[in-house]
């Protein structure tokens, strides 16, 4: 009964997740405004500017590149499959090659896949959450959302992403392998990571953040959504509006800690991000290789696929290093 009613509330996420909150939940219990116009359907990636993208490309200094995604396969951990009854990962074959008498023939394959758009390294899109039947920028369900999901806000509004990345590694900061099932990760352990990495954010920064959980991966009996750490909506909060990140990044399945302590709102960071900040965020990002080189600071590229009026799409970012600021 439990499962079933997460899942129908999943289901309605987008048109009325989060419900009247305690101010220690929800900061305004509303759907916000965008500052950048009532056309707005990207949020704070306007921050992102030409000459913010070429001042940070022209700080490259190395060939080597990171791959912060994990490998789609049958049989991978999902977040919304045992949680929600969503579809798992899928792919068969749908022609193959064959054999004729006589002649050449080209041998010809291809394949179908089958998977919800927010299976493995994936990106939400800011329709993905609402507040009160609104998404980002006060769109409400009855103007802009039909059959086909959405028409605002949609994973193909996302532009390719090109900023200064910043990893937060929580978890050697706290020395140990992952942080214990469901803590939730407070502005101080944000504090104290930066400080033993001598890490500085500014405005504008896409910040990652490495619970260390993909150290499980990829046992579904370890990694799974509703006993896994995160960020608390304390620490988001800080990281949105006093250091004004732009796009957010970890390595579990839901940036967030779960469960909530909230009864009205099972995942307060993903309404106070997506629908009153217009904050998009990567989620089960592989994180391990920039971890065992302290590569904390780096150029962030990624770019989702373009799913029209998708509240989430696959996304394969990727991290090069980059000379320190002059």
């Amino acid at each position: 009964m439990k499962r079933l009613i997460l899942h129908l509330t999943t289901l309605c996420a987008a048109l009325a997740i989060g419900g009247a909150t305690a101010h220690a939940q929800m900061a305004t219990d509303a759907a916000g405004r965008s500052p950048w116009g009532a056309n707005d359907e990207i949020g704070t990636l306007n921050m992102m500017t030409d000459q913010s993208r070429l001042e940070i490309l022209g700080r490259i200094n190395s060939g080597k590149i990171y791959d912060l995604s994990v490998d789609l396969f049958v049989g991978m951990p999902t977040c919304c499959a045992d949680a929600f009854g969503d579809p798992t990962y899928q792919i068969w074959k749908t022609h193959e090659p064959t054999r004729r008498e006589g002649g050449n023939l080209v041998s010809h394959s291809s394949d179908t896949i089958l998977m919800n758009t927010h299976t493995g390294t994936h990106i939400d899109s800011l329709n993905h959450f609402g507040i009160h039947g609104r998404i980002w920028n006060e769109v409400s369900a009855s103007e802009a959302l039909s059959d086909r999901g959405w028409t605002k806000s949609g994973a193909d509004k996302i532009p390719p992403i090109a900023a200064r990345g910043v990893l937060i590694d929580v978890a050697a900061s706290k020395g140990v392998q992952h942080l214990p099932a469901s803590y939730a990760i407070t502005a101080a352990d944000l504090k104290k990571a930066l400080d033993r990495q001598g890490s500085k954010l500014r405005p504008g920064d896409v910040v990652l953040i490495r619970t260390g959980l993909m150290t499980v991966w990829p046992d579904k009996s370890k990694y799974q959504l509703f006993n896994q750490s995160g960020l608390s909506l304390e620490a988001a909060r800080w990281l949105v509006e006093e250091q004004k990140a732009m796009l957010l990044g970890a390595d579990n399945f839901g940036l967030e800690s779960f469960p909530s302590s909230n009864p009205e709102n099972f995942a307060p960071v993903h309404t106070y991000l997506l629908a009153e900040k217009g904050v998009p965020f990567i989620e089960v990002m592989w994180l391990e290789d920039l971890a065992r080189d302290k590569m904390y600071e780096f150029l962030f590229v990624a770019a989702p696929v373009k799913l029209r009026g998708a509240t989430g799409s696959p996304m394969r970012p990727l991290a090069i290093p980059i000379a320190p600021r002059g």
